[in-house]
């Protein structure tokens, strides 16, 4: 019942939005993030998945840049998109609700825990602009997905980097003890991004659940889907268990989703309404909320794509080896591994061969990421590499 409540009471919202929330009672609210947005500067270092696919040829044997899912999305939810098309003509707050209902049941919360965007990226900005506001800090790993932190950087915040550990894992350890009275936020990506690496599940609920007595943790887990027990490892029930923290999840990778753009974050009904305010609230298209429906844990076809993503994978593994190179052992779907040249011109020459790959410098190495591709891509990558190792 409190379910259905939430519901209706987020369609009537949502309806207000369509209808010109930009112009009414939402309007305060959200300006109150104007006058930081203003001081925004340039990127200027920061070089980024999207840079990487830009830049790319129109056609690659292999795309292996962006850690996408090349198996998806599900023909469920293709046929569910497609017949969401004659539709389109309207606004989609009832399938959005639906939407909402559906990923609450499964975890177990109202939709009131959660917020939904147009992909992760949305929130992520979200967090840095609210958490950032007053020259906050923001703790991360380093390196680390670095969307949050960077656009925390522009605004008015500051970026605290840890190194990670030894075996390229994130230092919680090392992070808790940056925290200070300036700290807005700890950002943790679980699997970590670029290196795959993932947390010990009870040592990283330990954490969030005695940090966030003294600040907000926001645990990214876009790759959560890509580990043996997903649910288990989430920090969803911590969040249930009343700490203070915010899960962001996302239908990019697994689900096939990067292209149309579906992503949420879970966190307290508090917290919910602050970042609810630094987001349109309403973002996604009737086709990607249909397609979503459609293909949220439906099971045997997560089961089929993450075994060809293992498969490809051990392939790649192979291949690292017998050309007598060492690599981060991977709980997600890219690999990364140290290289035996500069990596701006190992990606540059695999790029000529129509191989598309990213680079990395820390640790004083250079480092070329993978992303997991069909096998026909994983042999296109293994010519390549050969002519170049």
């Amino acid at each position: 019942m409190a379910n259905s409540l939430n519901r209706r009471n987020w369609i009537k919202s949502s309806a207000l939005m369509a209808g010109g929330l930009a112009f009414f009672s939402g309007t305060i609210s959200k300006l109150a993030a104007m006058p930081v947005a203003k001081k925004l500067a340039p990127l200027a270092k920061r070089f980024t998945d999207m840079d990487a696919i830009a830049d790319a040829p129109p056609v690659l044997k292999a795309r292996l840049l962006a850690n996408e899912n090349p198996f998806g999305p599900s023909p469920a939810a293709k046929k569910a998109i497609q017949e969401a098309i004659d539709l389109g003509y309207q606004y989609p707050m009832q399938s959005m609700g639906m939407l909402y209902d559906k990923i609450a049941s499964y975890e177990g919360i109202s939709s009131g825990n959660i917020l939904m965007e147009s992909g992760s990226s949305p929130l992520l900005l979200a967090a840095a602009m609210y958490y950032s506001k007053g020259g906050k800090s923001i703790i991360t790993g380093d390196p680390s997905y670095d969307d949050l932190p960077s656009h925390a950087e522009r605004l008015e915040g500051k970026w605290v980097k840890v190194p990670l550990t030894a075996d390229y894992k994130l230092d919680l350890d090392a992070m808790e003890a940056k925290i200070d009275a300036n700290t807005g936020l700890v950002y943790i990506c679980n699997p970590n991004n670029p290196t795959a690496t993932i947390l010990d599940t009870a040592k990283l609920k330990a954490f969030c659940e005695r940090v966030s007595k003294k600040v907000t943790v926001f645990v990214d887990e876009a790759y959560i889907d890509y580990l043996p027990d997903p649910k288990g490892s989430s920090m969803i029930s911590t969040m249930k268990a009343g700490s203070n923290i915010i899960v962001a999840r996302t239908f990019s990778k697994l689900y096939g989703f990067a292209g149309l753009r579906c992503g949420y974050i879970v966190a307290q009904p508090d917290t919910i309404k602050a970042l609810s305010n630094y987001t349109t609230g309403f973002s996604l298209s009737a086709t990607t909320i249909a397609g979503a429906i459609a293909g949220y844990r439906e099971e045997a076809f997560l089961k089929e794509a993450l075994e060809k993503t293992l498969a490809s994978k051990e392939y790649l593994y192979s291949v690292l080896k017998k050309e007598g190179y060492e690599y981060i052992p991977s709980s997600a779907n890219f690999v990364m591994f140290p290289l035996k040249m500069d990596s701006k011109k190992f990606v540059s020459e695999m790029m000529k061969r129509g191989v598309g790959v990213r680079s990395w410098q820390f640790n004083g190495k250079e480092w070329c990421r993978v992303s997991i591709g069909r096998m026909d891509e994983m042999e296109a990558f293994a010519e390549a590499f050969k002519q170049l190792s």
